[in-house]
């Protein structure tokens, strides 16, 4: 079974999106995702800085649209459908949204629309109150959790038993700085508020007020939610782990366990990729993966599908 893997904010860079627009229609395909979403993205994926990148109404929709341009070259216009029934997606945080329209929950159209208002609610709601995340590295995670509560944070990211975000106001990550748990480390993360927390309740209702314009379908293949790590078997209920996500913790830990569960033995991670994968390999040894940088990366990544389906092939005939 192989896994399509979308990541979260954070994993731009400056330039990244240049090789892709190299390829034939993918100028056009971007043109078009920018005009939805209010956002020049071949200006900031190719010649804005880190620092231009790196605001919320920016990143969120460029993170999608890069996820977008990357599954319709690896997979082809239908994306995965019900022909590839040992596929899975999931994505991570602003990812869940590029998981969704790669299994078909989402339109394209309607993938950048919902990331627009996100990003840009998301941005207002950050702008109310000072707030902040903190990467909690290392540590007992009970330990880790019982501090960070006690600073009264939110363990906004559990992204796997020894990285847990906490996300609140400047003054309770100050609090957490400085009294870390026991052997763990506490690092500033560079993002503009508390994602993932009631902080973030506004951006919950603009985008309650958006659902009745949207048309999800039932995801083709299995599509994981961020909030428990189980599949989500319609679209609405796709839709409804969506909204609810912007102010509620992402499990990834659990996404991470469901995937061992369900025996996935190949990961692809759409660009900007890196980071996902890096988590998988600690999560399953041996797990074979592809992190689709470039489009150089997409032949390694079919490779790994054709490898995948060969071999369900084999065990279907015993």
């Amino acid at each position: 079974m192989f896994a399509i893997l979308c990541p979260g904010q954070g994993a731009q860079s400056p330039g990244f999106l240049s090789p892709w627009l190299e390829l034939p229609g993918v100028a056009e395909q971007l043109a078009t995702l920018s005009e939805v979403a209010g956002v020049d993205l071949a200006v900031h994926g190719t010649t804005s800085d880190a620092e231009t990148i790196k605001d919320t109404a920016i990143a969120q929709p460029l993170i999608v649209a890069a996820g977008l341009i990357a599954a319709r070259a690896l997979l082809g216009e239908q994306l995965l459908t019900s022909a590839n029934p040992s596929a899975l997606a999931a994505g991570h945080s602003v990812g869940e949204i590029t998981a969704s329209a790669v299994t078909g929950v989402l339109s394209e159209h309607e993938a950048m629309r919902f990331v627009r208002e996100r990003a840009n609610n998301m941005a207002l709601a950050a702008a109310v109150t000072p707030t902040g995340m903190s990467a909690v590295v290392g540590g007992n995670p009970a330990e880790v959790r019982a501090a960070i509560e006690a600073a009264g944070l939110t363990p906004a990211n559990v992204n796997s038993s020894g990285q847990t975000v906490a996300a609140g106001t400047l003054e309770q990550l100050a609090v957490l700085a400085e009294n870390p748990p026991a052997k763990a480390r506490v690092i500033p993360l560079q993002v503009a508020g508390a994602f993932h927390t009631r902080h973030m309740a506004p951006a919950v209702g603009a985008l309650e007020a958006l659902q009745p314009e949207l048309n999800p379908k039932d995801p083709a293949v299995t599509l994981l939610s961020n909030y428990d790590g189980a599949p989500v078997t319609s679209g609405g209920a796709a839709l409804q782990s969506l909204i609810a996500q912007v102010s509620r913790p992402v499990r990834w830990d659990l996404c991470m366990e469901t995937m061992t569960s369900l025996g996935v033995n190949a990961l692809i991670e759409l660009s900007p990729a890196g980071t996902l994968t890096g988590l998988m390999k600690r999560a399953i040894p041996g797990v074979a993966t592809v992190a689709v940088k470039t489009p150089a990366d997409l032949d390694t990544a079919r490779e790994l599908i054709a490898n995948d389906a060969s071999v369900e092939a084999s065990e279907g005939e015993q």
